[in-house]
C-alpha cells in the first residue's frame, strides 16, 4: 500500500471503531455500541491483499442506500433511505486494488433512481473505463437501467457484463403490496427492457418473490412463464421472509404470522430460501411445491436449451449463461432435500406457513 493510501486509511478510521478497539486493548467490551451510519466518504479502501487468492469473484461498494423503500427489503432498515455515493476516483482506485478479474460490485442499486443519480452513475463508468481496469463485473441495479443507452453503453465498456434486477410479483397488485410501484412507471415493457441491456452483451437475472397476499396456488408456474416471457438470463426465487426492522416484519408480527421466532436458533433459517413466516394462501407443502415448481417449469432442459441458443445467437456469454442454467438445475433435488429437513425440523406444520 502507498503511504498516501495509509494515510488516507488512518484518517477515515473515524466512528465507533476505535473506542471499539480500545476497550478491547483494555479487556472491557461493552454489550453493544452505537455509532450510527458511517459516513461513505470516509470509508477506506478494503484490505483486499489480506483476503486468499482462491477467490474466483472480488467485491466492491460504490453506493449505500435505497430510495425505493421496499416493505420487504432491510437496506433502509440497515443503510437509510437516502442514495449515498462513495467519490469516483476512491472507486476506481479500490478496482485497482481488486485482485481478481471478476467482481462483484455489492451495492443495492448502483445507478440510482433520480437523473442526478443516473449522470453519477455515467461517469463512474466513464472514470472506470478510462483506467483500463480490466474488470468484469456484475451489479444490482432496478429496471430504470433499461431506460438509457448511453448508460448502457458505458456501463458495458467499463466492464458490466451482468445485472440482477428485482421484478418480484408478475402482477400490478404484487408490486403495489411490496410498495414497488417504481416498476410500473411509464407503463413499463419488462420485455423489451431486458432485450435492450442483453443487446449491450449484458446478461440479465430477474428476483421474483413467491409468498405475497395476492399468490395464490399456481404462482410458481406463473413467475416461471413471465420470468421466460421477459427473456432474463436466470431466474432466482426467493420465499417472502419478514427481516426485523422492515415494514412486512411489523406488519406480519402485529398479525402473528411469522413462524419462527425463536431467536437465535431460527436464525440460520432467514436466508430468504426458507417460508419462515405464515402465507395467506399457500400452506407450508404448499409453498414449498411453488417454489419446486417454478424452478422445475423454468429451468428444464428444453427451456434452458432455447436461452443458450439465444446466447449463441447474440454472442452474448453463452458458456457462462449454460453454466449458470445447468448450476440453477442442478440444486432443484439438493433444496428438495433441504426443505424435507426443514419441515421435519418444524413439525411439519400443515396449513401454518
Amino acid at each position: 500500500m502507498k503511504n498516501n493510501e495509509k494515510t488516507r486509511t488512518a484518517r477515515t478510521v473515524r466512528g465507533i471503531w476505535p473506542q471499539v478497539l480500545e476497550d478491547v486493548r483494555h479487556g472491557c467490551l461493552k454489550r453493544r455500541y452505537d455509532g450510527g451510519r458511517a459516513e461513505i466518504n470516509d470509508v477506506p479502501y478494503a484490505r483486499h491483499d489480506l483476503l486468499a487468492t482462491e477467490y474466483a469473484c472480488g467485491a466492491i461498494q460504490t453506493t449505500r442506500g435505497c430510495p425505493l423503500n421496499c416493505s420487504f427489503c432491510s437496506v433502509t432498515a440497515f443503510n437509510g433511505a437516502q442514495y449515498h455515493q462513495r467519490p469516483i476516483p476512491d472507486v476506481v482506485r479500490e478496482f485497482q486494488l481488486v485482485r481478481e478479474k471478476y467482481v462483484l460490485v455489492v451495492d443495492d442499486n448502483l445507478v440510482g433512481t433520480r437523473p442526478d443519480h443516473i449522470a453519477r452513475a455515467k461517469d463512474l463508468f466513464r472514470a472506470m473505463a478510462q483506467a483500463n481496469l480490466g474488470k468484469e463485473w456484475i451489479a444490482q441495479v432496478t429496471i430504470n437501467f433499461a431506460d438509457d443507452e448511453e448508460l448502457l453503453a458505458l456501463a458495458a465498456k467499463a466492464g458490466c457484463r451482468g445485472v440482477f434486477i428485482g421484478f418480484e410479483s408478475p402482477a400490478p397488485e404484487g408490486l403495489g403490496e411490496l410498495g414497488k410501484k417504481f416498476n410500473l412507471l411509464k407503463g413499463r415493457d419488462f420485455r423489451a427492457s431486458v432485450r435492450r441491456i442483453q443487446r449491450h452483451k449484458i446478461l440479465v437475472a430477474g428476483s421474483f418473490i413467491i409468498g405475497l397476499d395476492i399468490d395464490e396456488p399456481g404462482i410458481g408456474k406463473r413467475i416461471a412463464e413471465v420470468a421466460n416471457q421477459y427473456g432474463v438470463d436466470y431466474l432466482n426465487a426467493l420465499f417472502l421472509t419478514p427481516l426485523p426492522g422492515t415494514r412486512l416484519w411489523d406488519q406480519m408480527k402485529s398479525e402473528d404470522r411469522i413462524a419462527l421466532d425463536a431467536f437465535p436458533e431460527d436464525w440460520k433459517y432467514y436466508t430468504l430460501t426458507f417460508p419462515v413466516a405464515r402465507y395467506k394462501h399457500l400452506s407450508l407443502d404448499g409453498i414449498i411445491q411453488e417454489m419446486i415448481s417454478c424452478n422445475r417449469n423454468y429451468y428444464s432442459m428444453p427451456r434452458i436449451l432455447r436461452r443458450l441458443c439465444s446466447n449463441l445467437w447474440q454472442r452474448r456469454k453463452p458458456l457462462i449463461s449454460l453454466v449458470g442454467n445447468l448450476s440453477y438445475r442442478s440444486n432443484i433435488r439438493t433444496d428438495g432435500k433441504a426443505y424435507a429437513d426443514y419441515k421435519r425440523q418444524r413439525g411439519n406444520l400443515h396449513g401454518a406457513a
